[in-house]
């Protein structure tokens, strides 16, 4: 009895526990049951979406930058597609080992080293970074062929920009560059954040910067399928990139090309103008450099031999380099006279050769020209007579009356940069010198003298001296200067015009300006101009000019050959033409050249030569020009449609084609100090 009471109890812990157990199995399968119906059910939206992300990616698709031309259609900066050979840091165990191993199939110079070194320490350790650009086909197969041993390292086609004029055009064209961290920045904070995925370059200058909007066209996405690794299988969808529109600039390349040719190594700027529109037809400033240097991005040695340059060619001096302007300045001197009513076109003023204003002496020519009304003061450039008139019309007055002709003031040209110079006043100089004592704020009013001969504080860009000359050209009705003049949709091939904005009036009386401008065209044919323009087969009008670039005491009498070269006296020329009808006017400055009449008026007569008479000067004059040798055309000029075009590519790249693209990869930007002109007293000269 006893054992058979065990038996039932150890059957009965057996059912138990076999009940424990089922329960748990069952319990079990309840949670599995549970957990499939959870994610079957009511996760399988989120799931398949995920599932469906693992499997997919979305990669953007960067747009073919838009093209940038000439007037007459010349491209000026186009784009091509290469392979480049590319590392992410963050990848690569041994950056140094690998570049070395790298170097053995593909040729790695220590330029290329030094510009990886510089695109990385301005770039973040996880974005893929070019050490070689433009890969043969050759090289590519050789590197494919061994990527397993290189993590981190690929081969991608990257879009790049290619300027095929090299140096021609380069402080206008601009370049572009390599997205840096503070413009990232306020790309992400921006509506183009979604616009600039996978776009690595901006525009840094000129033309590039100011217009990067339209350049850069519509970033396109493409879904594709990839493997486990990450790799892209096939393509799944996708939506095309828009590429960018194609700008037109207003100037004529070929004349841009002349100018630059005639500056030959010195340097200087030019702007030429429509004045009855405000386009710019020449924008000139030299040195100049060669924008495909940034290509790549450039190079410390380089950068350096570019940013050190006692010759500043990275400086639109067009744009950002300001001058007195010396005697070009006393026509609108004239016209301050005659609408404030301070002379009359008949008013003499008695030239003896210097003019003396509180015990202190300031010259002018010799012995001095004599009895001078306005007309003679204009074409003989009299200094005493422009003495006399800033006393009498006053620092204020001067401005006042100035400055609506755009002296002193931003233009408003349509590329980024501009400097405003300097068109002295009282509160002017207050403002300047407010950290200063109480007496060196004060405007004395010796200072208001020099002013009048285009010295003392006067500094003005070329681009201002040009607009100036265009208002009083076009009767006194002012054009904003504008280098870009119509867009293209590349898909529709649609142009669309960009406007001008409507010009301004100054309000001056018909009478003045022509006593003005009649004096102008004299000057061209009986005075400091009238060499150099004759046998013209049109009329002009200009003004020479020669201003000092540093001070030289009164008592000291200038001497070129006792200063050393960057010292030396600028030559500058403003002028129009033709005279009875002005479809150009311009203002030309020669660094440091010595007299306006040897050196900047030859440069404005063959650009009026070129532009209303279709010529070009030879080899022959146009070395004289270059010299600072030049009068009148020497010989027979050429027929300016003769002249071979285009002139061999200085620079082009050459790349294997994957597919005609735009892109560029420029790691510095070049921004140039601002030449500062030194206030000088009135040694005036014509």
């Amino acid at each position: 009895m006893t054992e058979l009471r065990n038996v039932e109890a150890d059957l009965s812990r057996f059912r138990a526990r076999v009940l424990v157990a089922s329960l748990a199995v069952l319990f079990a399968f309840i949670l599995v049951a549970a957990r499939l119906v959870y994610l079957q059910v009511v996760r399988h939206d989120d799931l398949t979406e995920q599932a469906e992300s693992n499997r997919t990616a979305v990669v953007p698709i960067v747009p073919n930058r838009g093209l940038i031309l000439d007037r007459n259609g010349v491209v000026l900066a186009t784009n091509y597609s290469a392979y480049t050979l590319e590392i992410t840091p963050s990848k690569v165990r041994d950056l140094d080992e690998t570049i070395e191993a790298l170097g053995h199939l593909v040729d790695i110079q220590p330029r290329d080293k030094r510009r990886f070194k510089r695109l990385r320490e301005e770039s973040k350790n996880f974005e893929s970074l070019p050490i070689r650009t433009r890969l043969s086909d050759e090289e590519v197969a050789r590197f494919a062929a061994q990527r397993f041993r290189f993590p981190g390292v690929d081969i991608k086609a990257r879009l790049f920009r290619n300027y095929p004029y090299g140096e021609l055009a380069s402080h206008v064209v601009g370049y572009i560059g390599r997205i840096n961290q503070s413009e990232k920045e306020r790309i992400e904070g921006s509506d183009e954040e979604g616009n600039y995925r996978g776009t690595d370059y901006i525009g840094k200058l000129g033309v590039e910067q100011s217009f990067e909007q339209q350049l850069h066209g519509h970033t396109g996405v493409e879904q594709v399928e990839t493997s486990a690794g990450g790799r892209a299988v096939r393509k799944l969808a996708s939506t095309p990139a828009t590429p960018g529109d194609t700008v037109r600039l207003s100037i004529d390349i070929k004349l841009q090309k002349l100018v630059e040719d005639m500056f030959g190594e010195r340097r200087g700027a030019l702007v030429a103008l429509d004045p009855k529109t405000g386009e710019v037809l020449a924008f000139v400033s030299k040195p100049t450099f060669d924008p495909n240097l940034f290509v790549d991005g450039i190079d410390s040695e380089s950068w350096q031999a570019l940013n050190e340059s006692i010759d500043k060619p990275l400086l639109n001096r067009a744009l950002r380099g300001t001058y007195p302007p010396g005697s070009t300045y006393k026509p609108f001197m004239a016209m301050a006279a005659l609408e404030s009513g301070k002379r009359t076109p008949g008013s003499i003023t008695n030239d003896t050769g210097s003019w003396m204003f509180g015990g202190h002496q300031f010259r002018s020519h010799g012995a001095g020209l004599g009895p001078v009304d306005m007309h003679q003061s204009i074409v003989k450039s009299s200094n005493v007579y422009y003495y006399s008139l800033a006393n009498d019309l006053g620092v204020d007055a001067m401005h006042d009356f100035m400055k609506p002709l755009g002296f002193g003031q931003i233009t408003g040209i349509d590329i980024q940069g501009e400097v405003s110079g300097v068109l002295p006043s009282q509160a002017w100089k207050r403002h300047t010198y407010r950290k200063k004592k109480a007496e060196q704020q004060k405007w004395y009013p010796g200072e208001t003298i020099s002013l009048g001969i285009g010295q003392g504080y006067n500094a003005f860009t070329m681009l201002q001296l040009a607009q100036a000359t265009a208002a009083l050209a076009n009767n006194g009705i002012k054009h904003k200067p504008r280098l870009v003049i119509a867009t293209q949709d590349p898909m529709t091939r649609q142009s669309q015009p960009i406007g001008a904005e409507p010009p301004e009036d100054l309000g001056y009386k018909p009478e003045n300006v022509a006593v003005i401008r009649k004096a102008l065209v004299s000057v061209t044919q009986d005075g400091t101009s009238a060499r150099v323009f004759s046998g013209a087969g049109y009329l002009s009008g200009g003004k020479t000019g020669t201003a000092q670039a540093v001070g030289v005491g009164q008592k000291d009498k200038y001497d070129a050959r006792k200063l050393e070269e960057h010292q030396r006296d600028h030559a500058l020329y403003m002028a129009f033409a033709p005279a009875e009808d002005p479809k150009i006017a311009l203002a030309v400055v020669v660094e440091n050249a010595g007299f306006g009449a040897a050196h900047a008026a030859p440069i404005a007569r063959r650009v009026f030569d070129y532009v209303l008479m279709g010529q070009y000067p030879n080899d022959e004059d146009l070395a004289a020009v270059q010299k600072g040798q030049a009068g009148p055309p020497m010989g027979k000029p050429r027929a300016a449609a003769d002249v071979a075009w285009p002139p061999a590519p200085a620079g082009a790249a050459s790349a294997p084609a994957v597919a005609a693209s735009g892109g560029k990869s420029a790691s510095q930007e070049s921004i140039a100090a601002v030449q500062t002109p030194v206030p000088a007293p009135g040694r005036g000269r014509r």
